[in-house]
């Protein structure tokens, strides 16, 4: 097998990149970055310190410099620390995460986590995924994937994900979201979510995560 050095993944919410980055770096050997953990990680900062989110001087400021640390452990899973502080446990909480897309618009913010970002797939033997990884933060990544499902079944993925976190939520109101949250993503000004040019496109639709990396895992043995 060909290993590439950076394997970037990009894709819609729901659309199994998280689950399936994991994964893959986990069958490779390789470090796994979700790197809306870093987006998350601002948010939680700025929530904590009662900021306005919709001051996008502030959310710059709070981001520059960087106001926490990365690290990976021997499983090549990654942990975030502020002041000493593990907060990797607080990052994924309703509140954060229902924040984050508001904050991860800001030029600033995004302009502030590149570097970092840049500098972990330099290190390389990383899976990446995100929303604009192949486009903006390694455009020159060894292997780029964009990652989609129908809407339908990213909806009932994400119901199911709010139900197993034990949210009460119907599935309107869900479908609602991710409908607001794909256009978000794919029209906001900057890095727009978007497949890259030579990204292999893989369709999730009626898989499961195992079969998908097993296709991944397929496409690097025949490169």
């Amino acid at each position: 097998m060909n290993q590439p050095i950076v394997i970037a993944i990009d894709g819609p919410v729901a659309s199994g990149k998280t689950a399936v980055g994991r994964l893959l770096a986990q069958r490779l050997g390789y470090k796994f970055l979700d790197t809306g953990l870093l987006y998350r990680a601002i948010t939680l900062l700025a929530l904590e310190s009662g900021l306005d989110l919709s001051d996008e001087q502030c959310l710059v400021e709070i981001a520059n410099p960087l106001p926490f640390e990365v690290s990976f452990d021997d499983a090549g899973e990654v942990s975030l620390f502020a002041s000493g502080r593990d907060i990797a446990p607080f990052v994924n909480s309703p509140e954060v995460a229902e924040a984050t897309s508001r904050v991860a618009v800001v030029l600033g913010v995004r302009m502030a986590l590149l570097p970092l970002q840049r500098q972990i797939a330099e290190d390389g033997r990383v899976v990446m995924v995100g929303r604009d990884i192949g486009t903006v933060v390694v455009p020159k990544a060894s292997l780029k994937l964009y990652l989609t499902a129908c809407s339908e079944e990213r909806t009932r993925r994400r119901y199911q994900e709010f139900l197993n976190q034990g949210r009460s939520i119907e599935y309107r109101e869900v479908q609602e979201q991710l409908i607001q949250r794909d256009y978000r993503d794919e029209k906001r000004a900057v890095a727009p979510l978007r497949k890259a040019k030579d990204a292999k496109l893989l369709k999730t639709d009626g898989l499961t995560e195992i079969e998908v990396v097993q296709s991944i895992v397929e496409l690097l043995e025949n490169s």
